[in-house]
C-alpha cells in the first residue's frame, strides 16, 4: 500500500503556526500534543532496568503469567472490572499501533465497515484504511445504515473533547453491535484520568455495561498518559477470550512483542495506583487553571471534563484560532484533524510543565 491511500499526517500542516509561536519573546507553549513531560516513577524505571533487562532470549507475545494476572487485578481494583480472566490479557506495543491494525488483525476489509466517532482520534480511520475497509463517523451509529459493519470504536474519555459517554449510551452501543455480530474496541487509554466527570467514566467491561459478559468486546489500554511510559510504548487490552486468543495468534506470526523489560515495567506500573492517582491529580490541577486562562481569552469550553484536553471555540474557523493563539506563543491543535465536526474547535492539551501552563494562562488572560 502506498503512502498515497493514507491521510497527511495532520500535524504537519502545524509547522508555519509553530515557528510562529517559537518566535515569541518568552518562548513557546506547546499544548498541541498529548506527549507527558512528567518523571516516569522511579518504582518504573527500578523495574525496566531489572532482572528482565539482563535475560538474552526472546520474550513472549502473551507475556507472563505474574504480568496478566497483575493487570487483571488492576482492572477490578482500578476500574471495577471483575472476573478478567489472565489468559484473556495481551500485552500490546503501546496502544496506537493495535489502534491502526485492529481491522486487520481482525480479517476486515474490502465491503466491510468500522464505525468510528464523530469527533475521532485519527488512527481509527487510519486502520480502516490500512485494511482496506470503509469506515462511518456516528455517535449514534445511525449513519451505519445498512453498511456491513464489523468494528465499533468508543472512547471514553474523548480524545479530543474529553466528553465522558453515560452507561446507557455505552449499553446502546454493546446491543447493537451484538445483534449485527460486530465488535466493540473501546479505546480506555484516558480511563485513569477522571477529571471532575460524575459518575466516573466506565470501561466497557464494567458490569453496567456488559452485564459482565464480555463477548464481542474489545479495552484497549495504554499507560502513556497515566504512568507517564510514552517512551515505552506500553499497553494492553483485554476482553472477549475467544478475540484475544486470535489476536494472540495473528500477533506471534507477526513478531508484536513488547520487549521483556518493557513486561517487567508494565507489571510494576499496574501494581502501583499512588503514582497514578499523582498523575491524575497534576492533570486535573492543570485543566482548573488552563480553562480559566482559555475561558478569559473568550473561548467557550465543551465538555472537557475528564482525560488530557481543553475543547474550546471561539466562534471562528479552527485555523484563525491556532493562528491567533500561536501569536501568544501557544501552540494549540485544530479541530479539524479530529474529523469535519471540529472545523471550529480547537484542542487543547494539559501536557506541558506547570510553568508552562501557567505563561499559557497569563498570555490568555492579557490578550
Amino acid at each position: 500500500m502506498s503512502g498515497h491511500d493514507l491521510p497527511d499526517f495532520p500535524w504537519d500542516s502545524l509547522v508555519p503556526a509553530r515557528e510562529r509561536a517559537a518566535a515569541h519573546p518568552d518562548g513557546i507553549v506547546d499544548l498541541s500534543v498529548g506527549t507527558p513531560v512528567d518523571p516516569v516513577p522511579a518504582v518504573i524505571r527500578d523495574a525496566l532496568a531489572g532482572p528482565a533487562a539482563a535475560e538474552p532470549g526472546y520474550p513472549t507475545t502473551h507475556g507472563p503469567a505474574p504480568l496478566r494476572e497483575a493487570i487483571a487485578a488492576a482492572l477490578q481494583r482500578r476500574f471495577g472490572v471483575p472476573g478478567v480472566d489472565p489468559a484473556a490479557v495481551l500485552p500490546t506495543i503501546g496502544s496506537k499501533e493495535l489502534v491502526a491494525w485492529l481491522p486487520t488483525l481482525l480479517g476486515l476489509g474490502s465491503g466491510d465497515t468500522v464505525v468510528i466517532p464523530e469527533l475521532a482520534y485519527p488512527t481509527y480511520e487510519v486502520g480502516a484504511r490500512l485494511a482496506g475497509a470503509d469506515h462511518v463517523r456516528s455517535d449514534g451509529l445511525t449513519a451505519a445504515g445498512p453498511a456491513r459493519v464489523k468494528l465499533v470504536w468508543l472512547n471514553s474519555p474523548s480524545n479530543p473533547t474529553g466528553r465522558v459517554l453515560p452507561v446507557e449510551h455505552l449499553r446502546k452501543v454493546v446491543a447493537w453491535a451484538r445483534e449485527r455480530g460486530a465488535v466493540v474496541a473501546s479505546d480506555e487509554c484516558y480511563l485513569g484520568l477522571p477529571g471532575d466527570a460524575d459518575p466516573a467514566p466506565r470501561s466497557v467491561l464494567h458490569p453496567e455495561v456488559s452485564d459482565g459478559d464480555h463477548t464481542g468486546l474489545i479495552a484497549v489500554h495504554s499507560l502513556s498518559k497515566t504512568s507517564n511510559l510514552a517512551g515505552y510504548r506500553a499497553g494492553f487490552l483485554t476482553g472477549d477470550p475467544a478475540l484475544v486468543a486470535d489476536l494472540l495468534e495473528v500477533r506471534k506470526h507477526a513478531g508484536m512483542i513488547v520487549p521483556r523489560p518493557v513486561q517487567a515495567a508494565v507489571a510494576a506500573a499496574v501494581a502501583d495506583d499512588a503514582h497514578t492517582a499523582e498523575q491524575a491529580a497534576r492533570y486535573d490541577a492543570r485543566r482548573t487553571r488552563l480553562r480559566a486562562g482559555v475561558e478569559k481569552a473568550g473561548l467557550q469550553v465543551e465538555h472537557s471534563q475528564a482525560g488530557l484536553y481543553l475543547w474550546a471555540t471561539a466562534g471562528e474557523p479552527c485555523r484563525a484560532t491556532v493562528d491567533r493563539l500561536a501569536g501568544l506563543g501557544v501552540l494549540v491543535a485544530p479541530g479539524e484533524f479530529y474529523g469535519p465536526a471540529g472545523a471550529r474547535h480547537v484542542r487543547i492539551a494539559l501536557t506541558a510543565p506547570d510553568e508552562r501552563i501557567d505563561a499559557a494562562v497569563e498570555r490568555l488572560a492579557g490578550s
